[in-house]
């Protein structure tokens, strides 16, 4: 990580992780899933030290979207995901807002067609489409940072469910021998939910 500085925040009734990736030459921070506590992100930003310039979505559930709103608006940034996530987002019953009493939805403010090379804060970012926990899951990949950011494709021993609308376990596992595994033994991956691992140990130990 030679010019990463990366923190993270447990948040929600799902502790997910909430990933703040700090450019250490430009200052400038991507948040990855802000999926909840936007006062803690924001403390944390401060904290650090930099100047937030996007937010990233790994895909659209309740867990992973919940503060994405209030921060686009306190730090007028963009949110992003890939563009096949729109369905989720818009739509309550599939980002999963309904079943938690309400219910809401958001846009993307920029979409990702997956595949491309994007370049934000100073980071060159591959944008690897995922699906499988959703049917616009995607993955994060920081080649020069040897960093991934999975969401809730690739857990430590496991993978994300694919009973919610639009998953497939079919789907899951071609990401993971397609894309994800394709990757560097030594990428480090940051999931959704729980403890960091490798692409190495995934390769040798995940049972998917």
């Amino acid at each position: 990580m030679k010019n990463l500085q990366l923190e993270s925040l447990v948040l929600g009734m799902l502790s997910t992780n909430c990933y703040l990736a700090k450019n250490k030459q430009t200052g400038e921070i991507l948040i990855l899933d802000p999926g909840a506590g936007s006062e803690r992100i924001m403390q944390k930003i401060a904290a650090m030290g930099g100047k937030p310039a996007a937010i990233l979505l790994t895909h659209g559930h309740f867990d992973h979207i919940g503060a994405a709103l209030v921060l686009k608006e306190n730090y007028n940034i963009p949110i992003c995901a890939l563009d096949k996530e729109e369905e989720v987002l818009t739509d309550a019953q599939k980002n999963l807002t309904a079943w938690n009493g309400g219910g809401y939805t958001l846009s993307a403010d920029r979409y990702f067609s997956g595949g491309e090379i994007i370049s934000l804060a100073g980071f060159s970012i591959q944008v690897l489409h995922t699906p499988g926990h959703t049917i616009g899951s995607a993955c994060y990949y920081l080649a020069q940072e040897h960093v991934l950011f999975s969401g809730d494709t690739l857990f430590c021993g496991s993978v994300g469910r694919t009973d919610f609308p639009t998953g497939s376990m079919r789907e899951i596992h071609c990401s993971l021998h397609e894309k994800l595994f394709m990757l560097p033994d030594d990428t480090e991956v940051f999931p959704g939910h729980d403890a960091a691992t490798t692409i190495h140990y995934e390769k040798q130990f995940n049972p998917y």
